[in-house]
């Protein structure tokens, strides 16, 4: 079974992982396998395919990749994470666009247009299930990505959006809407505690990934039917509200992840 982000919204994207702990990595901040690792998080595998001179097939694990892509010149990494509409964070081509479009996230290459999309298969019973992922190695455009902001742009947003979001659950009595929200609240408050990005990003990243984390589920939790709304005018009226403050959230998780490379470019 294939899966995207959104299949869990609490869960950090394979590609946020990969980004931030690549970036360490390509920094000299940790280790190879060190990093592997942490991207291959409770997967089971991550096997990469499709990079520059590699056999029509051919697999590698993920601590070998990483380094041939440092090899063959990749300074950094940079998060997508697209949606229907909102290109956010790709650079073309279609082809390549519409595979991260597929999945809901890739990661694109600083220094080397090459980009990385997962391909996620889940598989075992509900309550026990693992995943393996093969990471499709592209080639992109050479331009900048779309509608991606500075870190603070993108924190200057969140605040505005974690308001409106606890607004509206308000509005929504989500709280009091039965057990049902409040297990989706319980859900994200247990992984709200779990380490955030890798070594060397700046404080003022992980805070945004955070603050960008809890508007999502907020978000989540709002869209799945909990509350007052019941009719389909009301529903429709909730979703328009919600759109804006979800790609808001989307924004501010791909500054997070990036921050690492445009702090060194910066100076």
């Amino acid at each position: 079974m294939l899966a995207t982000p959104a299949d869990n919204p609490y869960e950090e994207p394979r590609s946020g992982r990969l980004t931030a702990w690549g970036n360490a990595l390509l920094a000299g901040l940790v280790p190879p396998d060190n990093a592997a690792a942490a991207v291959l998080g409770d997967d089971e595998s991550h096997r990469v395919t499709g990079l520059p001179g590699d056999e029509p097939g051919e697999r590698h694990g993920l601590t070998w990749a990483l380094g041939r892509l440092r090899v063959l010149g990749v300074k950094g990494l940079r998060l997508a994470l697209p949606s229907a509409g909102h290109p956010l964070g790709l650079t073309g081509p279609a082809r390549f666009n519409e595979l991260a479009m597929g999945a809901g996230e890739a990661v694109l290459a600083v220094g080397v247009p090459l980009g990385l999309v997962p391909e996620v298969t889940v598989f075992g019973p509900v309550g026990d299930r693992s995943a393996t992922v093969l990471w499709r190695c592209l080639e992109i455009n050479d331009t900048p990505p779309a509608d991606v902001p500075s870190l603070h742009e993108a924190e200057r947003e969140l605040t505005d959006g974690l308001r409106e979001a606890t607004l509206l659950l308000t509005r929504l009595d989500v709280a009091g809407a039965g057990p049902e929200a409040l297990r989706a609240l319980e859900a994200y408050r247990r992984r709200g505690h779990v380490e955030l990005l890798a070594p060397g990003y700046p404080p003022r990243a992980v805070r945004v990934l955070e603050s960008a984390r809890q508007v999502s589920a907020l978000l989540d939790i709002a869209a799945g039917g909990h509350g007052a709304a019941v009719s389909a005018s009301e529903m429709a009226a909730r979703q328009s509200v919600l759109a804006p403050l979800r790609r808001t959230a989307r924004r501010a998780q791909v500054a997070a992840y990036n921050a690492l490379v445009d702090e060194r470019e910066e100076r």
